[in-house]
């Protein structure tokens, strides 16, 4: 696998992920993005550089070019606004996943008309970016997108004692990926990216 193409890919499709945050946050009431500039799809607005080009370029030489996950700068987003705050941020939290879901299907359209030559690598890479960013966003850790779907679903006091995990979020992941936890994600990520029709 082409790293440098997947890292860019990569940058591009969690800039896409992030913009979906805010324009749904942004329609269900919560002008936050909008105002620092978020809603936008230029990857300069969302790129970390740590955490977009740097952590993935690690994971890629760690696994041997086997995996990578990267983050963009998450779109702020005042819950608070929200005409509905339990609903809504239900569904600011599966816009970034959903928006990846929707991008690996469209690319898997494209794949049927382009199955060969230059496009085809390109393609591919594409849809394996975006199925990653939708399955590894979707655990419900916080601060993960899936973690805002779980809050949404909880009980307001199981939710609150929930949402006090966020600070933590980051080293439990961290402590999951050294316990193997990869092994049970990525088999999702490569059956459905296959599924697609991308030969990874």
């Amino acid at each position: 696998m082409n790293m440098l193409l997947f890292v860019f890919l990569l940058a591009i499709f969690a800039s896409l992920h992030e913009y979906a945050h805010g324009w749904v946050a942004y329609k269900l009431g919560d002008p936050t993005a909008k105002y620092a500039g978020r809603l936008t799809l230029n990857p300069l607005a969302h790129i970390d550089p740590m955490m977009s080009i740097f952590l993935p370029l690690i994971l890629l030489w760690i696994t041997n070019g086997a995996f990578a996950f990267a983050a963009a700068k998450p779109v702020p987003v005042n819950f608070n606004n929200l005409r509905n705050p339990r609903r809504d941020m239900l569904w600011v939290g599966i816009a970034g996943p959903g928006s990846n879901f929707l991008s690996a299907f469209a690319l898997s359209l494209l794949l049927k008309f382009f199955p060969l030559g230059l496009l085809k690598p390109l393609l591919e890479i594409g849809i394996f970016v975006n199925i990653i960013l939708a399955v590894f966003n979707l655990i419900p850790i916080p601060p993960l997108d899936g973690s805002r779907v779980v809050m949404g679903l909880l009980p307001r006091e199981y939710a609150y004692s929930y949402a006090r995990l966020e600070p933590y979020g980051f080293f439990i992941l961290i402590g999951l990926m050294f316990m193997g936890f990869l092994r049970v994600v990525f088999p999702v990520i490569i059956i459905i990216s296959r599924w697609l029709g991308a030969g990874i």
